[in-house]
């Protein structure tokens, strides 16, 4: 099989192409465009095997897309490349339509194209996978869980960006009759992810006896998925789903996230103590604007239908996730002491929006402050 995974010098991209790269029979062609958040070092182990190949573009860039599928003639796309941290869609929604949305469409265009010329058995057995959000439902209450029916309700730019690119590649499924697949993931954590997100960013100022902010009172819960779990579930909805078919994946491990920054300072304390407890460094800060309160997935679906199971409690693979960046110092120095240093995002535009729009207000240079 030749798997084109868009997105894989990502955090979750990169755990699914070192899976694949390591089984036989399978060739990768990784394509990403080296945005902030890509990091080549997440491929170290597999970049010189020879099953691999890494081709630097913006899926946006259809011209430049074609002439990968014409190369590679790939038998099924892993769609992965997105914008995907909701504190930066707060800041920079635009970005955020253009990879998520534009480039989700050209991808899809050009997809159709080299799909509805392949002939046979490799036209029957082409897959293209959309990898989503369970953010798209919005938020829950105290009880519940997101199911594969449950309408789509996203409450942040982040959240409506990748609803749009779902309701795309649906579209093309119904109306084109490509074969499209699509999966909605829980919260991902593990090794390699890229510090602005809570599990990492808590690591590593804990590591450097920096404040650990959490949002509002920290009562949100999510359902964390361990990304290696998370792959395993991806290859088989690739290799044996049918077209059409949509599989919710979660970790079945809500927690909120005051007891994720805990559990954190917990094995920190036990793995690399410090003179005081690392707990002692919590900080509340104000929450982020339009926070989603629950999430949880209910992922009955595959499990029933394609045998998968979170193999990592959030206890072990919390624990794996801490050693390793404790182990691979040189793999986070390089970003933190360059294109993100742990600053808070998310809250510029907004308190510039409230200014700008409040009471009294009449021109630019009359803010009335709030």
């Amino acid at each position: 099989m030749k798997l084109l995974v868009t997105g894989g010098a990502g955090f979750i991209g990169s755990a699914v192409v070192r899976r694949f790269v390591a089984q036989a029979g399978v060739s990768v062609i990784n394509v990403d465009a080296l945005t902030y958040a890509g990091n080549v070092d997440s491929l170290a182990d597999v970049g010189q095997e020879p099953n691999y190949s890494f081709v630097r573009s913006d899926i946006c860039d259809r011209e430049r897309m074609v002439e990968v599928f014409a190369r590679h003639r790939p038998d099924a796309v892993m769609h992965l490349a997105a914008e995907s941290h909701v504190d930066r869609s707060i800041d920079s929604s635009g970005d955020f339509i253009r990879t998520n949305v534009v480039g989700t469409h050209t991808l899809l265009e050009v997809t159709k194209g080299y799909w509805m010329e392949l002939e046979g058995s490799r036209k029957s057995r082409f897959r293209f996978h959309h990898v989503s959000t369970d953010e798209v439902y919005g938020e829950l209450g105290e009880e519940g869980a997101f199911t594969e029916e449950t309408p789509y309700s996203p409450n942040s730019p982040y959240a409506a960006s990748k609803a749009a690119s779902d309701h795309l590649a649906w579209a093309w499924h119904r109306t084109y009759g490509m074969p499209v697949l699509i999966s909605n993931c829980s919260n991902n954590y593990g090794p390699r992810q890229f510090p602005e997100k809570l599990i990492p960013l808590t690591i590593l100022n804990a590591l450097e006896g920096r404040a650990l902010p959490v949002y509002g009172r920290g009562d949100n819960v999510r359902d964390w998925l361990y990304v290696e779990d998370h792959a395993s579930a991806l290859e088989l909805v690739i290799r044996e789903a049918k077209p059409g078919d949509s599989y919710n994946i979660g970790g079945g491990t809500e927690q909120r996230n005051i007891d994720v920054v805990r559990a954190i300072c917990a094995v920190m304390d036990e793995l690399a103590p410090k003179p005081y407890r690392h707990a002692a460094l919590i900080t509340f800060v104000t929450d982020r604007p339009g926070h989603d309160f629950r999430y949880a997935i209910d992922a009955g679906r595959i499990s029933k239908a394609l045998g998968w199971k979170a193999q990592e409690t959030f206890e072990s693979g919390l624990r794996k996730t801490v050693r390793w960046y404790l182990d691979n110092r040189a793999w986070w120095e390089r970003i933190r002491s360059g294109v993100y240093r742990g600053e808070r995002l998310g809250v510029a535009a907004w308190s510039n929006a409230r200014e700008s729009f409040s009471p009294g207000a009449r021109e630019p240079g009359c803010i009335q402050r709030l």
